[in-house]
C-alpha cells in the first residue's frame, strides 16, 4: 500500500457558501466516514487557509486514490476541487545510523 496527501478546496468561484447545504455536507461526511472504515481515508483535516480538506489516503495506486476521491458527492458535483494529490515516500532520516 502507498500513502497520498490530497489537498481539496471548495469551488467557491462557481458555488456560493449557501450551496453547501447541510444535506450535501452530511452526504459528503457519510461518504468520507465510509472511506475511512474501508481503510482508504486514514485521516482528514479541515484546511485553515481556504474552505476545504486535507486527506491522508492509503491506496494500492494513485488511480485507486483518485477513485476514492471521485466517489465523494461534492467532487462528483464539481463543488470540491482536487488541488493536489501527492504520493508520499518514506523519510530517509528515520532509519538508524550505522555505528
Amino acid at each position: 500500500m502507498a500513502q497520498f496527501i490530497a489537498l481539496l478546496k471548495r469551488n467557491v468561484d462557481q458555488y456560493p457558501a449557501e450551496a453547501f447545504t447541510a444535506e450535501l455536507l452530511e452526504a459528503e461526511a457519510e461518504r468520507a466516514r465510509r472511506l475511512y472504515t474501508e481503510g482508504h481515508n486514514r485521516a482528514i483535516w479541515g484546511r485553515g487557509d481556504v474552505p476545504g480538506a486535507v486527506i491522508l489516503i492509503e491506496a494500492a495506486s494513485i488511480d485507486d486514490a483518485k477513485a476514492g476521491l471521485a466517489s465523494l458527492p461534492l467532487i462528483q458535483r464539481g463543488m470540491l476541487l482536487i488541488e493536489s494529490l501527492v504520493p508520499l515516500v518514506p523519510y530517509r532520516g528515520f532509519a538508524p545510523r550505522s555505528a
